[in-house]
């Protein structure tokens, strides 16, 4: 019996229980869990039959033991970003990236390293690096994707062009057979390794290489001559081509279908040190396609295409926009970016001189008179050039971030074709798309005939399901016609696999079919890839199958702005594509716990499947308020930073909302969430009794009592109440321009000397500081009502903020600035506030809030602040908060501190704190968050000098440091404050020890 068909006998029961006992990562079989691994980035959806992360190779060999001898197939999964539906299947999924990632040897002399199959490519180069060495093959996901799963694929990567395929680049490969053996494939002597087959393995070498001899000249015939054919097995490999053969290479590309991959090792290059881009315009597509080429002959590292679509959608796109106001001039139908990368820069000058004379040549100038509009836009700058990669890289995310029920769908994408024949493809295949009723999205590797293209379909339709299948048999016999390669980069899978016959021909499949039965007989590795494919058009096997629907269910917010059902919310959880971006391990913040746990469940991703299933009722019946639900979004801190740097738009911070209030309106709430969420309402009685409140810190019984009733941590201190309230009132000239000082409840009761510093730096400035009262209980501060937000409490937020903008409005119609401390309430203005009040009231409040760093950097900037501030001999160290960051609000936050002379001012490479309002003070979730503070932030404050500033604008981050730290953190506006003439109480910051002593000071003296 196949191992893709479950015995009927067997128990899942025992089999989980055997895998239980044999692996002590995780093994897991619930609807919630096998959910996550339903998807990869391709159109398709599977349910596996359960999902293990092996901690070890012996772990790995295992649970395939189990595996087979329980009837269960297996599919290894590395980042899970194929195109093709590789990575999911009714199986038994082995996730090989949280444990099985280590770098297990590099040889820098001979340029070479051993691997295991989870290590992440940007990771593994980030550890090359010293050694002045990198692996070459920079795929677009290398933030995420897999040394095994780029093997297991034959990725190729943006300069394929100098540096070859995965095939190309991979020596050797220890491997696991379906049947236990362990073998290692690399490089053999043919005639000694067929002598000495049989008694090694059997014969399966032997068996290889005769096949390859036996069916040279058939490959010869039927096997395209362009570098980006990744379709099939790559069985030319075991063609006689001299006296040794690589058998690694077989493997490459082989899906998971031939045996699991315990150690790669692959070959290293020496770091590209010095490059320039050309940044070449064209006014219609089709001139691109044609210019690729001649440009060409210029030998480039690489030549990328960037399509009008993508262009214009950037453009929207608040993280990328301005890397494209550098490098765009005018309206370019398409660009081609030129990439030089000699060891001599002066010959890159050359080569991207007589680009320009070339572009010159064919016919393009910037004027356009008497030819055609277009040119070279020449980009030396480093910092612009990796701004200009990571657009070209995120193409994929670009593209899908189409908010309309059509997306552009993945299944001719990468089909490589001579280059000299690109022109006429692109243009018959768009011919195509037209006769079709739809159009394609085009970017990727016009350097080598490979250009991913995505008609835009809805395939929630059965009539678009058919428009697939018709367009994906034309461009398959447009490939033919041409000679080109149907997979010309991102593998077979469930998208191409079928079409490999009218490709190859049937006696090439022959010998894959004899391929896979040699290595695997009885079919338990990854069944139906490759080899005996369903039909690529089977909805029962995509993300949408017939039925699909969301439940009918009353939203909390506003989701207007998503196409789809259920108010927009369904559509909002469906813009997620799967391609993984929210896994990456460096840079920006997202996804912070993911860093830390490494689990599918805790990354945006993992969190978005999870909702889309339970949103269209694919977990059960209530799955959005289940307990599921919430562990699935425990760790979530609502950062926002997906809502910046997903490119495909997925607010997770806004979805927890929804769970919370569905959560919240089926449980009700627990003791804690209710204290936490009431707290700007109690805050002026608990202020007047700080001496009674701040016992907790002081005695530990207090403290172990309060875990035990609220589930806050006792091993971490509670911010402490102040008698001291800030209660501000206007200030200011009389005749200066009016301002608002928006005083939130931590700024106002836990720290009001942040809001004393405001108001006296706006004051020195020149500003009329105003200070609304609510008309309703006026003796309580204005609320953004974040902290309801956080617990689900969406109508007592939607009063909070009503309270609010009735205050507050009718001094924003006026344009008054409305200027904010805490970045995660004033925030709550800009971003949830429209969506919980939708009207002009919000949407002008949201136009006047800023920052007050924001806007003083603003004012600075037009020349139009007036601050009389002396030097601050000493450098200043900035943590940004997330929201800060996911507003673009961070950098204005170093520009208002650059104002101050002689202080150096610095960044702090840092991504979320951890401590995230409650998230940091529960004792279930208090290690994570001090396992994401440690992740860059608390190391980079303990490296910083004795005498420098600590600056973060976040009261959660300035308890969080100085948790961790032992180094108390300022707001910056009371940095700013110090260096205003008159008002300095020390030239640098004091000492640590000092400062914290100043501190308990002033805490005892409001007990």
């Amino acid at each position: 019996m196949s191992a893709s068909q479950p015995r009927p006998d067997r128990s899942d029961s025992r089999f989980e229980q055997r895998l239980r006992d044999a692996v002590s990562g995780e093994v897991m079989f619930d609807a919630f869990s096998r959910g996550r691994y339903a998807t990869d980035a391709s159109i398709y959806q599977i349910m596996p039959q359960a999902v293990v992360t092996p901690r070890s190779t012996q772990e790995m060999a295992a649970a395939l033991a189990i595996a087979r001898d329980e009837g269960v197939a297996v599919t290894p999964r590395g980042g899970g970003t194929s195109q093709n539906g590789q990575t999911i299947n009714a199986s038994m999924v082995m996730d090989t990236t949280r444990y099985l990632n280590r770098v297990i040897e590099v040889d820098a002399d001979n340029r070479r390293a051993v691997v295991e199959p989870g290590v992440v490519l940007d990771e593994l180069n980030r550890m090359l690096k010293p050694h002045g060495l990198w692996f070459p093959v920079d795929v677009s996901t290398a933030s995420r994707a897999t040394i095994g799963g780029m093997a297991g694929n034959n990725s190729c990567g943006t300069r394929s062009l100098r540096y070859g395929r995965m095939r190309d680049n991979v020596l050797g490969i220890d491997a696991r057979l379906a049947d236990g053996r362990a073998l290692h494939f690399g490089t053999v002597q043919r005639d000694q390794a067929i002598a000495q087959s049989p008694a090694r393995d059997d014969g399966l070498v032997a068996r290889l290489l005769e096949l390859g001899a036996q069916e040279a000249e058939e490959i010869g015939a039927r096997f395209p001559d362009v570098l980006r054919r990744v379709g099939g097995y790559n069985i030319d490999a075991l063609v006689p081509k001299g006296p040794t053969n690589n058998l690694a290479e077989l493997l490459v590309g082989s899906e998971g279908t031939l045996a699991l991959f315990e150690r790669i090792e692959i070959a290293l290059s020496p770091v590209i040190r010095n490059k320039v881009f050309g940044v070449c315009h064209f006014p219609r597509f089709h001139d691109a396609m044609e210019a690729a080429q001649h440009l060409v002959t210029l030998d480039p590292i690489a030549v990328e295409l960037v399509d009008r679509t993508m262009i214009e959608l950037s453009r929207d796109i608040d993280i990328f926009r301005p890397t494209l106001e550098r490098c765009v001039r005018g309206e370019p139908d398409a660009l081609l970016i030129v990439e030089f990368g000699e060891e001599d820069p002066s010959e890159n000058l050359r080569r991207l001189e007589r680009l320009s004379e070339m572009m010159g040549d064919l016919g393009y100038s910037w004027s356009g008179q008497g030819r055609r509009w277009g040119g070279m836009v020449p980009v030396k700058d480093p910092a612009l050039q990796a701004a200009i990669t990571e657009v070209r890289q995120a193409g994929l995310n670009i593209m899908m971030s189409m908010k309309s029920e059509g997306k552009p769908v993945s299944f001719v994408e990468d089909c490589a074709v001579p280059l000299e024949h690109l022109g006429a493809y692109t243009s018959r295949l768009t011919e195509v798309f037209e006769r079709h009723g739809t159009r394609g999205t085009w970017y990727a590797h016009a350097s080598v005939g490979c250009l991913h293209v995505r008609p835009v379909l809805n395939l929630k339709q059965d009539k678009d399901v058919r428009a697939m299948r018709a367009i994906a048999e034309e461009a398959m016999a447009l490939v033919r016609d041409y000679k080109g390669s149907h997979s010309g980069e991102h593998g077979d899978g469930i998208s191409r696999s079928e079409f490999h016959e009218p490709m190859f021909g049937r006696r090439m499949v022959a010998a894959f079919e004899t391929v896979k039965t040699g290595f695997d007989p009885d079919g338990v590795l990854n069944p139906g890839r490759i080899v005996n494919p369903p039909r690529m058009d089977d909805r029962s096997l995509m993300r949408f199958p017939p039925g699909y629907k969301a439940e009918d269910r009353k939203v909390a917010l506003e989701w207007s702005a998503w196409p789809g059902a259920s108010g927009g919310l369904q559509g909002a959880v469906e813009m997620c594509n799967n391609n993984g971006a929210c896994r990456k391990l460096k840079g920006g913040a997202m996804c912070p716990s993911f860093r830390v746990t490494r689990n599918e469940r805790d990354v945006t991703r993992g969190r978005a499947n999870t909702l889309r299933l339970a949103l269209s009722g694919q977990l059960g019946p209530d799955a959005l308020s289940s307990d599921a639900m919430a562990e699935t979004l425990s760790l979530c801190v609502s950062c926002k930073a997906c809502k910046r740097e997903c490119p495909t738009g997925v607010d997770m911070a806004r979805m927890k909302i929804e769970v919370q209030a569905a959560r919240a309106q089926r449980h009700g709430l627990s003791l804690r969430d209710r204290t936490i969420a009431y707290l700007p309402r109690y805050a002026p009685v608990a202020a007047r009794l700080a001496g009674l409140m701040n016992l907790r810190n002081r005695v530990p019984l207090l403290a172990r009592l309060g875990e035990r009733l609220l589930g806050l941590s006792a091993e971490r201190p509670l911010p402490s109440w102040r008698r001291d309230v800030f209660d501000g009132q206007t200030a200011g000239p009389e005749d200066g321009r009016e301002v608002v000082l928006f005083t939130d409840t931590f700024n106002r009761h836990f720290e009001p000397e942040n809001a004393r510093a405001a108001v006296n730096v706006l004051a020195a400035a020149g500003f009329r500081v105003l200070m609304p009262r609510a008309t309703q209980q006026p003796g309580r501060g204005l609320c953004c009502g974040r902290s309801f937000l956080a617990a689900g409490l969406v109508d007592q937020a939607r009063t909070e903020l009503t309270r609010t903008l009735d205050t507050l409005a009718p001094l924003a119609h006026r344009g008054v600035p409305i200027l904010g401390l805490e970045p995660s309430c004033l925030m709550t203005l800009r971003d949830e506030a429209p969506a919980l009040l939708p009207g002009d009231d919000a949407d002008a409040v949201k136009a006047c809030a800023l920052l007050v760093d924001e806007f003083l950097a603003a004012e600075a900037a037009a020349g139009r602040l007036d601050l009389p501030l002396s030097p601050l001999a000493g450098e200043a160290h900035v943590h940004g908060h997330c929201h800060q960051k996911a507003f673009n609000a961070f950098q204005p936050t170093l520009e208002m501190l650059r104002l101050i002379p002689e202080l150096k001012v610095t960044a702090i490479d840092s991504g979320c704190c951890g401590m995230a309002g409650a998230f940091g003070y529960q004792a279930e979730t208090l290690d994570v968050s001090r396992a994401m503070a440690e992740l860059s932030l608390l190391p980079a404050v303990r490296a910083a000098g004795p005498e420098a500033f600590i600056v973060a604008d976040g009261t959660s981050c300035r308890h969080q440091i100085a948790d961790g730290s032992g180094r108390p953190a300022m707001h910056a506006i009371r940095v700013l404050e110090r260096a205003i003439v008159g008002r300095q109480d020390h030239p640098t910051g004091p000492a640590p020890a000092a400062r914290k002593a100043a501190h308990s000071a002033q805490v005892s003296q409001n007990l």
